[in-house]
């Protein structure tokens, strides 16, 4: 059956973020004496959800934060980002114009993302990508998020889609894990944050830009 629903990754696959929520990060780090961390090892450490990114940054400059200073540290995180969530981070090459193609071949877009739901609806607001998009669902949305498949199927449910006629666009370990235990073909951008090499995912496809989504939605519906 033809492509008709596409679930897409954010951080990595739609946009490059890493720069403010490198900014972000280092100035809670900064706020507790440790020292700022460069956009490399920032990279590294998204995918997992903010917390998890606060307690990486935490453990790389120092001793590991307890539960309570790291719940506080990720709260001031929080919201020092989401006030500048988007003054560095650009949309990938390739996504601003090949997002209204999709559209207009019938598609239904959807996010699925471990940001928090918060910050995603903003930053897609603010690089005016909110448009494309039927449903956005973020980390906090969901009881388990990715790599659980059960993320996807939220994000799918939101905008009436079927397995049978939805794919997974995204760039790491986690989404091309949680599209296939969903049952839906997936497709891997290799310029993202995954933490392994590309060919390592596991996906139906490899893409290099972001424009290359289009055909291979279109080869996948065959």
């Amino acid at each position: 059956m033809a492509i008709r629903f596409v679930v897409f990754d954010l951080d990595g696959t739609l946009i490059d973020s890493a720069p403010d929520l490198r900014a972000a990060a280092n100035t809670v780090l900064g706020e507790a004496g440790r020292a700022a961390l460069d956009l490399a090892t920032i990279r590294g450490f998204v995918g997992d959800g903010v917390r998890k990114l606060i307690e990486r940054a935490f453990a790389a400059t120092g001793p590991a934060l307890g539960d309570a200073a790291l719940d506080a540290a990720t709260r001031r995180y929080t919201t020092l980002y989401e006030a500048a969530a988007s003054v560095l981070t650009r949309p990938y090459d390739g996504v601003v114009e090949t997002l209204p193609r999709l559209r207009a071949r019938g598609m239904t877009l959807a996010v699925c993302t471990n940001k928090p739901i918060a910050p995603a609806t903003i930053v897609l607001r603010e690089l005016g990508l909110a448009e494309f998009f039927a449903a956005v669902s973020g980390g906090d949305s969901v009881a388990r998020r990715k790599p659980d498949r059960a993320h996807v199927l939220d994000a799918l449910q939101r905008i009436g889609g079927s397995v049978a006629e939805a794919a997974m666009v995204g760039d790491n370990e986690h989404d091309v894990a949680a599209g296939k235990a969903a049952g839906l073909p997936t497709i891997a951008v290799t310029y993202g944050y995954a933490r392994v090499p590309p060919a390592a995912l596991g996906a139906d496809r490899l893409i290099d830009r972001f424009a290359d989504v289009e055909a291979v939605l279109g080869e996948l519906g065959r």
